[in-house]
């Protein structure tokens, strides 16, 4: 890993929003140029029920807020998305502990960039994330495979099939690797590109009804 590709954070300084409530724990991960705040209004339509909480993504783009770096349009640095996904479940770790979470499920939700780095989060850190609603998302480790296996893990996936920037070759990829490992994946597909549509925030409220 380069010495430099992420700088050290204490938990407690990374700039977040949390607000609690009686169900999940909704971690809201924001896309490329948007913040928490921005994220964190998608929270309630999909369960006004559930506790908030969004830190904001620490690389800095051209001034847009990202999660990770890319090399190009498409192109991640992979190496850079590992680092920072453990960073984020070091977050995740301490805000548990922190807003005394010890009990609650945990779902992390993200648009674009930000349902990439729940992906990356769930793939790495399975102690950590076990479910994800991933929005234009798409394979966020490059060539390498996946690294363990991923038996408790539900994943839902919702793409438009004429996105530019998660293109169908790589959401396919996703799966296959994601089902090949025992994770659980539900796939909608719509037409159109890169986006939430109302009928996606449905889907997604739906999902995170408890299965009785």
């Amino acid at each position: 890993m380069r010495p430099d590709s992420v700088s050290a954070v204490e938990p407690a300084e990374w700039p977040h929003l949390f607000q609690d409530g009686t169900g999940p724990v909704l971690v809201m991960l924001h896309g490329t140029g948007s913040d928490e705040r921005e994220i964190a209004t998608l929270a309630e339509r999909l369960d006004p029920t559930g506790a908030i909480l969004a830190p904001r993504g620490r690389v800095n783009e051209n001034g847009a807020l990202r999660w990770f770096r890319r090399l190009s349009e498409g192109v991640f640095d992979v190496e850079d998305v590992v680092a920072r996904a453990s960073q984020l479940a070091g977050f995740l770790d301490w805000a548990r502990n922190e807003y005394r979470l010890e009990a609650r499920l945990f779902v992390a939700i993200g648009f674009s960039n930000g349902a990439n780095m729940a992906l990356a989060l769930a793939i790495l850190h399975p102690e950590v994330v076990t479910r994800v609603i991933a929005f234009s998302g798409m394979y966020p480790l490059g060539e390498r495979e996946l690294p363990r296996d991923l038996p408790a893990t539900s994943i839902l996936l919702m793409n438009g099939d004429s996105d530019p920037m998660a293109p169908a070759t790589s959401v396919d990829r996703l799966v296959s690797q994601l089902t090949t490992r025992g994770a659980a994946v539900e796939r909608m597909t719509r037409p159109g590109g890169h986006g939430i549509t109302p009928e996606e925030l449905e889907t997604a409220r739906l999902w995170l009804v408890p299965k009785i």
